[in-house]
């Protein structure tokens, strides 16, 4: 670009950031990052949510944070997708009080978080067994206005399923299934469904599930959960 005279701009630059945090090369990234600085080119919150999801994939959650505390010094603002970001790195590194922690952060600061904050908090409580937690949410998804996705209930469903919660699962699979709800159980949830019974032995009722598929319209597949 450079040689032909058509320089990269903050967009230019973002993107690579992104591209490069996607392959697990964040300390390229954050070279980029650095270099954009002293050509006086400013990075926004969008290269800086890049970078702190590239340190998130790859499990530091200390610079990734130290990127997130920045933000503020440099005059921007996290946004709801910063949130997001690093919420998620903490969920999947188990630490969940400091993602709870943050959860509170934003709406102290005027962000009203979205299902995608929430499917994340879901997920990340119902992995560390803390299930009535994973279900208050739940529920206050749907308090707040918000309608929970396809992606909330498979992972609250599997949540339930690997603690043993058959019962509970079974409830948020038939709350799926009412017309109440507006949506309806793909393959994959009934597949959760099917291996959670599975796990504690309801062969007839996992008999049932199973022969009840192809009446919906869905027929099963080979996949893993």
């Amino acid at each position: 670009m450079v040689a032909t005279n058509c320089k990269p701009n903050v967009f230019t630059y973002s993107i690579l950031v992104d591209a490069l945090c996607k392959e697990g090369k964040v300390l390229d990234a954050q070279d980029i990052v650095e270099r954009m600085v002293q050509l006086g080119i400013e990075p926004n919150i969008v290269t800086y949510n890049s970078l702190m999801d590239g340190y998130c994939l790859q499990g530091q959650m200390v610079k990734a944070r130290i990127v997130f505390n920045s933000v503020t010094n440099k005059g921007l603002a996290p946004d709801i997708y910063s949130y997001n970001v690093i919420i998620n790195g903490y969920c999947k590194a188990k630490r969940m009080d400091e993602a709870v922690e943050l959860f509170h952060e934003m709406t102290r600061n005027g962000l009203t978080p979205d299902v995608v904050t929430y499917s994340t908090l879901i997920s990340g409580m119902s992995q560390a067994g803390r299930l009535a937690t994973a279900q208050e949410l739940f529920d206050e998804i749907w308090a707040c206005g918000l309608v929970p996705d396809l992606i909330t209930f498979s992972v609250l469903l599997h949540g339930l399923c690997k603690h043993g919660r058959i019962h509970d699962a079974i409830r948020l699979f038939r709350v799926m299934q009412s017309t109440s709800s507006g949506f309806e159980s793909d393959i994959f949830h009934c597949t959760i469904l099917i291996d959670g019974l599975c796990q504690v032995g309801q062969l007839k009722v996992t008999r049932e599930l199973f022969c009840a598929l192809t009446v919906k319209g869905l027929y099963p597949n080979a996949y893993p959960i």
